[in-house]
């Protein structure tokens, strides 16, 4: 995957003005807050996806 994951919002203080942080990969920071956070992708979960209807096979 060699796209870059973008965020929404602010994890702080809920703002959408987010602008890529020079420092790395995954920086990001908030104009409105002053705050520079990181996101990181840590893996798929072992227990997998389960369907909501009760009906299916879990995957």
């Amino acid at each position: 995957m060699s796209e870059r994951a973008a965020p929404f919002h602010c994890p702080y203080c809920g703002d959408e003005d987010l602008r890529p942080n020079e420092t790395g990969h995954g920086a990001w920071e908030c104009a409105s807050c002053n705050r520079a956070f990181q996101l990181k992708f840590l893996g798929l979960l072992a227990r997998g996806v389960q369907r909501n209807d009760g009906e299916g096979d879990r995957i």
